[in-house]
């Protein structure tokens, strides 16, 4: 992407300011250390994660706010950077029914998740007019901890959320764009951050029973010891899903053992988490063949499909006045089979593949703030710096049948270091305006040994991010911002060694938002934002195919709003809204403009109760829009819509909660993909609609008992 001059005229002009912040701070923070702490007022909302972010007023003007945290009940009006990032409590995730554990992602206002396959897999994720894939290009952690896989087996950025268990998560917190100098891979569209809690208000046991054999016990509790909390909790989960020619077979288990202490001024915890899952899968089925009736919509063309899944995790996190360090372990392994074009490559022993992802990770962050008055002005400067470490045993591809492996078609062990330095400047400079400004340096090395010895090799490369964000506080209620920023997402490794076709490790793209956010401190809180976003031209590694694909520059716009409304003590509402349009930049005469699966709108909305007396409701509702399958929009998917319901009732410590999900039993479809195939009875590919339904209407109850 060719940036306008006066793009990375501005930008470098920013940077140059933080650094000069940087050398002034080093100089006069020990003679204005006493003078800052009795001037700057912290954001309460660092205590809840969101480090960057620094209300800084004379106590004598504001003295410092206690905030009452209900869902999206926050004011955040001083604190936020833009208008796109949020926060998520407790409360709110408990009281949404959810189909999967990755829908949790949908409480990032305009998020659609979706699934094309068995559920023990990734999901498919959608934000801002990109098809997200698996991850791509939004980046996800629960505490300090990555989720995206880089370099991973079935697509880079490879988001597995199935090891959350979301009675466990404290929070959620979300930014949308890349104006936020702590975040680096995958932050394009933006991020979202898990936090789990400390400690289980009370010991609690769990079983659910549902249609299509669904069954799930869920236990947590905690207890202290002296200053210390130890925190346990664990789901054991079996679906056989509503597919007519298979069993899914899901079995899913998660452990997870958290040690907290909390101190006046000092925090640490230790969390170990534990995942095993395994499964059959329903993938996608081509539109004609259901039309032809040799399956329906619920059948399968190949039933020996899925894969097994593992996940082993410790982390910890230390937090001491302005200083925070973490670090992190993480085993992760994949085995999956898919088949997506049947006999198209292989008519005689079809077209079933193998992937393989095997893996350790380690990583490490440490950041601290510095308080200080520069021109009379109160300042904040953040500094942090970041570490990861993928050590890639296994990363293949291979032709099978009945999942036995008969030809390799790619197999690598990957190395990839990355390390991250960052700083932010977060000053006041009166009443009403903040600026921030930020800038990030990311370093990528990584070394690929593949089964060709051509295709091996070492590489490495470095990016420079410059971020910036300004708003304007109108009054108590109000608040503007206008933000932009440069993020980038790193490509397959094993792409860029190859000897034709190499692909950059890293990809950068340029973020702008203008938006405001209002807050009656009573009961509505409104936030809108108009957007922009542009992308170089990316070369990515194809993960189902074992080979790079080119694609072309791209523009992004769009607008989104969201509102939350208390219309009652014990009622709200909530409705969110999201507009995008996204093209490829170029023209070229033998591809169309049109970004293949780029949604135009997405809304959704909910009605949620919840009383003293013990009873507790929610119903909501999601629409996303048709959009383009191929360059030219000649193909179009359907648009899709779903109703999800809960009603539950607690009595002392016992408690009842029915979830009917799919509400109306819509026939829509999950997702659509269009590309060619051949089935067993064709001489030839047909290029046809590819999707996966919606799971019918299905009903669940879960009793509770708490000790």
């Amino acid at each position: 992407m060719q940036y306008p001059c006066s793009w990375r005229t501005v930008l470098c002009a920013l940077l140059r300011i933080v650094l000069c912040a940087s050398l002034y701070s080093a100089s006069a923070v020990a003679e204005n250390y006493v003078l800052a702490h009795n001037t700057v007022k912290v954001d309460n909302r660092n205590k809840l994660g969101e480090r960057l972010q620094a209300s800084i007023e004379a106590p004598t003007e504001a003295p410092t706010e206690t905030i009452d945290v209900h869902g999206y009940q926050v004011n955040s009006i001083g604190q936020s950077l833009s208008a796109s990032q949020g926060y998520v409590n407790q409360v709110e995730i408990d009281s949404r029914p959810l189909l999967r554990t990755g829908e949790i992602l949908e409480f990032v206002p305009g998020m659609v998740v979706t699934q094309h396959s068995g559920s023990g897999k990734a999901n498919q994720y959608f934000l801002r007019g990109f098809n997200l894939d698996h991850g791509t290009d939004f980046s996800t952690a629960i505490d300090g901890m990555p989720v995206n896989m880089r370099t991973h087996g079935h697509g880079q950025g490879y988001t597995d959320l199935n090891f959350i268990i979301p009675e466990l998560i404290s929070s959620i917190q979300y930014r949308k764009g890349s104006y936020y100098a702590d975040i680096g891979d995958f932050s394009s569209a933006g991020a979202a951050e898990f936090s789990v809690l400390d400690q289980y208000a009370k010991p609690e046991v769990s079983l659910t029973l549902g249609e299509y054999q669904y069954q799930r016990l869920f236990s947590a509790g905690s207890v202290k010891l002296n200053d210390t909390q130890l925190l346990v909790g664990g789901e054991q989960q079996y679906y056989a899903g509503p597919w007519q020619d298979m069993d899914e077979d899901i079995r899913k288990t998660n452990l997870l053992m958290r040690i907290s202490k909390q101190q006046e001024n000092e925090s640490f915890s230790f969390t170990a988490m534990l995942y095993n899952n395994r499964w059959n899968a329903a993938d996608q089925i081509p539109a004609r063949a259901v039309e032809q009736g040799l399956i329906d919509q619920y059948g399968s063309l190949d039933t020996d499909l899925g894969g097994k899944s593992k996940r082993y995790s410790i982390s910890a996190n230390w937090q001491k006045g302005d200083w925070s360090a973490s670090a992190y372990w993480i085993q992760s392994e994949l085995n999956l089979f898919s088949n997506f074009t049947y006999f198209l490559d292989n008519p005689q022993r079809g077209d079933e593949f193998k992937q393989v992802d095997k893996r350790q990770i380690w990583g490490a962050e440490i950041h601290a703030s510095e308080y200080f008055n520069w021109l009379n002005t109160p300042v904040t400067l953040t500094s942090g710096a970041q570490t990861r470490f993928d050590n890639i045993q296994q990363v293949g591809l291979y032709q099978t049948e009945n999942k036995v492996p008969f030809n390799t078609l790619k197999e690598d062990s990957v190395d990839e270091l990355s390390m991250g330095l960052w700083s932010q400047l977060a000053a006041e400079l009166n009443r009403d305006f903040r600026l921030t400004l930020g800038a990030r340096y990311d370093y990528f090395a990584l070394q690929v040994e593949n089964q060709s010895p051509q295709d091996s090799g070492s590489e490495n490369d470095g990016l420079l991010s410059l971020k910036a964000n300004l708003s304007y506080q109108f009054n108590d209620n109000l608040e503007f911002y206008l933000s932009s920023g440069e993020g980038y997402h790193s490509n397959d490794a094993r792409g860029a060694t190859l000897q034709q076709d190499a692909v950059d490790i890293l990809v950068s793209s340029l973020g702008s938002e203008l938006g405001f956010r209002w807050f009656n401190n009573e009961n509505l809180n409104i936030s809108a934002a108009l957007w922009l976003l542009e992308l170089d031209s990316e070369l990515l590694f194809v993960g189902d195919a074992g080979n790079t694909e080119a694609s072309r520059p791209s523009k992004r716009y769009g607008f989104e709003f969201s509102g939350y409304y208390w219309f009652a003590k014990h009622w709200n509402i909530d409705l969110e809204l999201a507009w995008s349009k996204a093209r490829y930049a170029d023209v070229q005469l033998d591809e169309g403009r049109y970004i293949d699966g780029a949604l135009p709108f997405v809304a959704s909305t909910g009605v949620n109760y919840a009383s003293k007396n013990g009873w507790q409701a929610a119903v909501r509702y999601r629409y996303f829009a048709p959009r383009a399958l191929e360059s030219y929009k000649q193909v179009k998917a359907s648009s899709t819509q779903n109703i999800n319901a809960s009603l539950g009732y607690q009595w002392q410590q016992y408690a009842l909660k029915l979830e009917v999900l799919n509400l109306l039993d819509s026939q829509d479809h999950d997702i659509e993909y269009y590309y060619a195939s051949q089935l067993a009875n064709e001489a030839s590919p047909v290029e046809d609609v590819h999707y996966h339904p919606l799971e019918p209407r299905s009903i669940r109850v879960t009793a509770s008992y708490q000790f």
